[in-house]
Parts: C-alpha cells; sequence; structure tokens
C-alpha cells in the first residue's frame, strides 16, 4: 500500500461523490493506523456560499463529516477489498468535538486522524483538524460497516 491516495483512489474506496467528497487526499498513511487528510477549503466550496455571506466560515459539522471520510479511507485503504465492497459506513459516535477556531477559505485543512481501536465491525478514531499549524478543531469518534441494502 502506498502512503498517499488521490481524489480518485479515494472514490474507489469511498462511496461519497461531489459535493460531499470533502477530503482531497489521504497522505502519511500507516495502515490501520494513522493518516493526514487534506481538505483544500476554497472560496468556491459548496458549503461556503452561504455560509456566511461576507464572512465565509466552514461548517463544523462538514469538519466531523470530513473526519468520518478520512477515517472510512485509511481503513478500507488498510483491509481486504472484499471486507468493505458492497458495505456502507456510519459514524456511531461523536464524542467531545471541540470548535476551537473558525475555518475559513482559501485554507488547506490538515485532519491528522487515528485509529484507536476495533472490535469487530465497530471502529473508533480520533482527530485533530490545523490549518498552518493551529489547531482548529478536534474529536474523538466511532463508525461502523454495514452491508449496503
Amino acid at each position: 500500500m502506498s502512503d498517499k491516495l488521490s481524489k480518485e483512489q479515494i472514490k474507489e474506496l469511498l462511496p461519497h461523490r461531489e459535493p460531499m467528497l470533502l477530503i482531497d487526499e489521504l497522505i502519511n498513511i500507516k495502515k490501520l493506523q494513522s493518516a493526514t487528510a487534506i481538505v483544500r477549503v476554497k472560496k468556491d466550496s459548496f458549503f461556503v456560499q452561504g455560509h456566511f455571506p461576507g464572512e465565509p466560515v466552514m461548517p463544523g459539522v462538514l469538519i466531523v463529516e470530513a473526519f468520518g471520510q478520512a477515517a472510512a479511507a485509511l481503513t478500507a485503504a488498510g483491509i481486504d477489498k472484499s471486507t468493505y465492497e458492497n458495505k456502507l459506513v456510519f459514524l456511531m459516535t461523536i464524542d467531545k468535538a471541540r470548535f476551537r477556531n473558525p475555518v475559513t477559505p482559501d485554507c488547506t485543512l490538515e485532519l491528522n486522524i487515528e485509529a484507536i481501536r476495533s472490535h469487530g465491525r465497530v471502529w473508533k478514531y480520533k482527530g485533530e483538524a490545523i490549518v498552518d499549524g493551529k489547531k482548529m478543531a478536534d474529536a474523538l469518534w466511532a463508525a461502523t460497516i454495514v452491508d449496503r441494502k
């Protein structure tokens, strides 16, 4: 496995598509352990159009969604394809989410994520969102892998 995934490679692992595929790259991958997701927050990103006019900010809920996508990509990249084929990953819990500073366009949001535990189909993660070395948000969350209907 490469220590880097492009957006096209991420699309092979996740069902998300534009505009909801938020992560642009996954770098510094340590198989089933940790990675850094890159989110390029642009002035024309769909979520800044009305949030808020004149003072655009990436919504905190989308930072959490990007954490979840990064974790799903990290996990899918590290397990056998047959394990995640025809499956979906759903967030189960979000704990201790803290939003410390607003994320504004044009910036590169780095999501440093770590898998901290897995038990069967349930995985637990933690992450920090960073812009230019400054912590913007952090959270703990759990996700599960389920069969597609």
